[in-house]
């Protein structure tokens, strides 16, 4: 993609920006420091082409309307008003969590430093869940793109976490 043509926006895949504007990569990393990892080249053509600014901003826990405004700003592109939706991501405990009913436990760690990407794995678990059975994933970061795309599908999920570079999220059905 040429430089000319990206116009950075909440909806802006990370790889695209990186590739484009390989001067904002310590930018990014200093507004979301779990970015650090996209300098491995592997995950940063697996996650980084998944994750957005929007889903960069969730997983730091900063403002995207700054996130992108810094960056554009940095590249000569004017600020803008963004007016982006936000999600819910649930970090409390819910009425239907059972540590009974986990049926599957899914630790996608391994498979990330492989540079592998663990999205198609997870969708075809979820769609093997039945309606009282929960599914954990275990990451070593918050992973905001399989998590939306997961609620797209109608599952609920519960976030825990355990330290800055351990998740265990927890799906089930929307019944």
């Amino acid at each position: 993609m040429k430089k000319e043509e990206l116009i950075i926006t909440p909806k802006t895949k990370v790889f695209d920006i990186i590739e484009a504007y390989p001067q904002l990569e310590d930018i990014l990393i200093a507004y979301v420091p779990t970015f650090e990892k996209l300098k491995n080249p592997v995950l940063r053509r697996t996650v980084g082409k998944v994750a957005t600014l929007q889903q960069a901003a969730i997983i730091g826990n900063v403002n995207v309307g700054l996130l992108v405004n810094q960056l554009r700003q940095e590249i000569g592109q004017n600020a803008e008003e963004t007016n982006s939706e936000e999600h819910q991501y649930i970090y409390q405990k819910p009425e239907w969590f059972d540590e009974n009913k986990v049926t599957v436990k899914f630790d996608v760690r391994e498979m990330l430093a492989n540079g592998e990407h663990p999205v198609a794995q997870v969708m075809e678990d979820l769609k093997k869940q039945k309606d009282d059975e929960i599914y954990q994933l275990i990451a070593p970061f918050l992973p905001v793109p399989l998590i939306d795309k997961a609620s797209s599908l109608g599952f609920i999920h519960w976030i825990k976490k355990e330290n800055e570079e351990l998740f265990f999220i927890y799906f089930k059905k929307n019944m």
